[in-house]
């Protein structure tokens, strides 16, 4: 059963494999604060349905997310929601850092470590651009299936800012890759995202869904509480290892750039929309 064409996320269950898919192809798949919330509810109603043994999350058109939504017609950062990741107050009505850290905390940060704890197995199906928020999705996700033409990257080290929000960099991939990663916003292709062990999986464009399927339904065969509690396992060792802390405390350098940005730069984004970001490469 699938949701209307019209909703920024698209939620599909065909047997034991929900597929949850970014639906805003014309932006490629930029993330506002409407298509987070939707993504929120498809992994609770993945979460929630006991015949749904893996969970797929892909993005529709060319690309699988091209990241945080800085600047399209339905941008709605401003917007008031009502909160789920966390007890930070409303940003809509709070100025300066007082309203960003309340909402990053919510829809990025906050979000992104309530879905890595989605007690089933998460593949992500990735395709064309995987940039900056976009990495951020792929990252939560247990395992990633990527096409020949998907490429990384995460350029807003060009607006001063060190990295995105859910900062998973050195855990998801060696760390001097890492800052060769970060410091030159240059984009990582499949091949090396899988060389570096980032990807788990490099296939063509046009057996993206059904490779990823494949896989899907393969782990979908294992016990549901074991795969589970293999998650879990997983996912302590990464944060006895600091990730969870060393996220908090690049949260706080991040926003400390922001407010940078804003005494010093035309905005906390450090000037850089999405024509700059394009002309820079990004």
């Amino acid at each position: 059963m699938s949701a209307a064409h019209d909703e920024p996320v698209r939620y599909e269950k065909r047997g034991p494999v929900a597929t949850v898919t970014m639906n805003r192809p014309d932006y490629r798949n930029a993330q506002n604060s409407a298509m987070t919330y939707a993504l929120d509810r498809a992994f609770y109603r993945a979460a929630d349905d006991s015949e749904v043994k893996t969970v797929v999350l892909a993005g529709a058109g060319k690309h699988f997310s091209a990241g945080h939504d800085i600047g399209t017609p339905e941008r709605d950062a401003h917007l008031p929601f009502e909160r789920r990741a966390g007890l930070w107050w409303d940003h809509s009505d709070k100025e300066g850092a007082e309203g960003r850290f309340a909402r990053e905390s919510e829809v990025y940060l906050g979000m992104c470590r309530r879905w890595r704890e989605l007690p089933k197995p998460v593949i992500a199906s990735v395709q064309g651009a995987c940039v900056a928020g976009g990495l951020m999705l792929a990252w939560v996700c247990d395992l990633i299936v990527a096409s020949q033409d998907a490429f990384f990257a995460d350029p807003v080290v060009r607006m001063g800012i060190p990295g995105v929000e859910y900062f998973a960099h050195p855990w998801v991939m060696p760390p001097r890759i890492a800052k060769e990663f970060l410091y030159t916003g240059d984009r990582m292709s499949a091949r090396r995202a899988y060389e570096v062990g980032m990807v788990n999986r490099v296939v063509p464009r046009e057996e993206l869904a059904e490779r990823t399927r494949e896989l899907a339904l393969r782990i979908a065969e294992m016990p549901r509480l074991g795969l589970a509690l293999t998650k879990r396992a997983v996912n302590q060792a990464e944060d006895l290892q600091g990730m969870h802390t060393g996220m908090d405390s690049v949260f706080g350098l991040h926003h400390l750039a922001h407010a940078h940005n804003a005494e010093t730069a035309p905005d906390a984004l450090g000037g850089m929309d999405i024509r700059a970001m394009k002309e820079a490469g990004a």
